[in-house]
């Protein structure tokens, strides 16, 4: 479970995710398809910037009572497996519940014992709460509810594959996520996405030039909307993170 470099991460940093998304694609690691939440999650804070980090998995229950008793403020052992991991990390949960975010883990509370152990944000197939207090700390949510309660919230098991909208993530994977939606970025070409992300907003932005110039036709616009690998795109400028 390595963490891509410095450089890298901090690169990433400065991208949304259609455009990460756009670079990922030059690459042909993974069907276009595939790699990004599909499910009906909402971006609770569109002002924030981009989140980015390695996911904390756990799976949840929210409408069902905990067998032992416990809720997740006395779950140290998910608190400890959770600062082991790399930073900073994004909490992805799934309510495995028959009604999925009846209730909500993370709130206030939960967020700022998340912030204080360097956590970037949460992604849930369930629900949210305290999103006056949550917003104040400057902590992304994604989820597919809101709900006033914490109803019966505890955490069932940490640490495997989770599924929330339709995507799969393991320990350890590169989450974004922003108010266009969430996605992986493969760790093998992370340090690669960033100047490729460049070089086709260069491009874009180009294409946007002759679009709103004078020089307008069909006829150029058929050929510079050609199809282009990542083979045949402007050189890379130079990139400093």
């Amino acid at each position: 479970m390595t963490a891509v470099s410095s450089a890298a991460f901090e690169s990433l940093r400065r991208f949304d995710t259609c455009s990460v998304s756009n670079a990922i694609e030059r690459f042909n690691l993974r069907l276009r398809n595939e790699g990004f939440v599909s499910g009906a999650l909402k971006c609770r804070f569109t002002q924030l910037p981009p989140m980015l980090g390695y996911a904390a998995t756990a799976r949840v229950r929210t409408s069902s009572a905990p067998m032992n008793g416990r809720c997740y403020f006395d779950r140290m052992d998910w608190w400890t497996w959770l600062a082991s991991m790399p930073e900073p990390r994004v909490i992805v949960l799934q309510d495995i519940d028959h009604t999925p975010g009846l209730g909500a883990l993370m709130g206030g509370i939960h967020a700022t014992i998340a912030q204080a152990l360097n956590c970037a944000g949460c992604v849930t197939n369930g629900a949210v709460r305290d999103l006056e207090a949550v917003e104040a700390l400057g902590f992304p949510l994604f989820s597919r509810r809101v709900s006033v309660s914490q109803a019966y919230a505890h955490i069932v098991d940490f640490g495997g594959a989770v599924e929330v909208g339709g995507l799969m993530f393991q320990p350890g994977d590169l989450v974004q996520g922003d108010r266009n939606g969430v996605q992986i970025i493969p760790r093998e070409i992370a340090a690669d996405v960033p100047a490729m992300a460049l070089r086709i907003q260069r491009q874009e932005e180009e294409l946007i030039r002759f679009c709103r110039s004078d020089a307008f036709s069909l006829k150029e616009l058929s050929a510079r909307m050609r199809p282009v690998s990542k083979d045949s795109l402007p050189p890379a400028p130079s990139f400093r993170p």
